[in-house]
């Protein structure tokens, strides 16, 4: 089974991809979230191995991916094989270590994990790739991706092939705090007039933090996946000044 966390599409292509290779089932770690469980206990079945697959916001797993994993139940975990991929724009600080802990916390342990470089999508600083900069990241990363599920299928433990950058020690222990608790502001977000009012951003996003009523109100459980952003059909939502005539992004190969 894999648990997947994706925002605009990185990383469930990347849960699919391996999937498809592997032949496992994919698992909505926000689906299983709005059930609003106290336990998510799930019950592997023999030899399968369990997967974590998700982005990395500010160099650490998303917020919603440690509280996920706070309620997780996997009876006989240590009879199982036990992966993570985090995908990101450029790096992943101590990531994999923070999800690592979270799980040990659950009496489960991280055997290997893989980062993988995927297209930008963060807008509120930078800009997203130009199209030709993101299709050649995603033909790295399935190249890539290729060998990790070699690993998986061979179940090989010890195996770390991360992407730290400079500094992962502050950037995910000093940085990755601040970002939690001054960045998932969603005051910021607004509709222009171009808005027709779908509700799709309500539909997508993972934390139900969206209603429509005429336009979309955010209220304070974001998480910052900026899937609202991406996805708005009319290019209507923005984030303050930050998002202004800046591109938007979707994994094309979902």
């Amino acid at each position: 089974m894999i648990f997947c966390f994706s925002g605009t599409g990185n990383s469930l292509y990347v849960a699919r991809l391996i999937a498809e290779y592997t032949n496992d089932r994919v698992i909505s770690i926000p689906e299983e979230m709005a059930e609003d469980k106290n336990c998510n206990e799930y019950e592997p079945e023999e030899e399968e191995s369990i997967g974590f697959v998700y982005p990395v916001y500010a160099w650490a797993p998303p917020r919603m991916v440690i509280d996920f994993i706070s309620r997780l139940s996997l009876p006989n975990a240590d009879n199982h094989y036990v992966y993570s991929v985090a995908t990101c724009g450029e790096n992943i600080g101590n990531t994999m270590k923070a999800l690592g802990n979270a799980l040990k916390k659950r009496d489960i342990k991280l055997q290997s994990g893989f980062s993988v470089v995927m297209p930008n999508n963060y807008n509120i600083l930078g800009d997203v790739d130009s199209k030709e900069d993101a299709d050649r990241k995603l033909d790295r990363a399935e190249e890539q991706i290729r060998e990790i599920c070699k690993l998986i299928e061979s179940k090989q433990t010890g195996i770390f092939k991360l992407r730290k950058g400079p500094i992962p020690t502050v950037l995910t222990g000093l940085v990755n705090p601040l970002f939690n608790k001054y960045a998932l502001d969603a005051s910021r977000f607004y509709a222009t007039d171009t808005c027709t009012g779908c509700g799709l951003c309500q539909d997508i996003c993972p934390t139900k933090n969206i209603h429509v009523d005429g336009k979309p109100v955010w209220n304070a459980n974001c998480t910052q996946c900026l899937a609202c952003i991406h996805h708005c059909p009319v290019r209507a939502i923005e984030y303050g000044k930050y998002t202004v005539n800046k591109g938007r992004y979707i994994n094309p190969r979902v």
